[in-house]
């Protein structure tokens, strides 16, 4: 693979994290960005968001609904926080989570869903009460 296909996949994938975790979050992300860990981060970018999140045969809704079944099923909460709020720019509403932590609930689980379930609910309570602040 060229440098030029990595540089390309590296600025989609830079583009695509903006587009769904936003500005201020990629900021802080890459503010906080190592030496150590900056070959991780760039491998995420290219490969997550990139490759994977910029592939338009399914829309940015259905990611968002997928990436949280999965996050829960497999009980990997550290990322459901900010994928929660990822739906505000994808159009996954409320009720698409739900139903998301639902089928997770059946095919993996309660008590992973029952988690994943706290943590959005945190989550949404948080974002309401930054609106209204702002």
């Amino acid at each position: 693979m060229s440098d030029r296909m990595d540089t390309d996949r590296l600025q989609n994938g830079m583009k695509m994290r903006r587009r769904v975790l936003g500005d201020d979050h990629v900021d802080r992300a890459e503010a906080e960005k190592t030496e150590f860990d900056a070959p991780f981060q760039t491998m995420i970018t290219e490969t997550a968001w990139g490759n994977l999140w910029a592939r338009d045969t399914i829309s940015l809704r259905e990611r968002s609904i997928l990436t949280l079944a999965l996050l829960a099923a497999t009980g990997n909460f550290d990322e459901i926080a900010m994928h929660v709020r990822a739906c505000k720019r994808t159009g996954a509403s409320k009720a698409d989570v739900m139903e998301a932590f639902m089928h997770v609930a059946v095919y993996a689980g309660v008590p992973r869903a029952n988690r994943a379930i706290k943590i959005a609910k945190e989550t949404y309570r948080a974002m309401e009460q930054e609106e209204t602040v702002t």
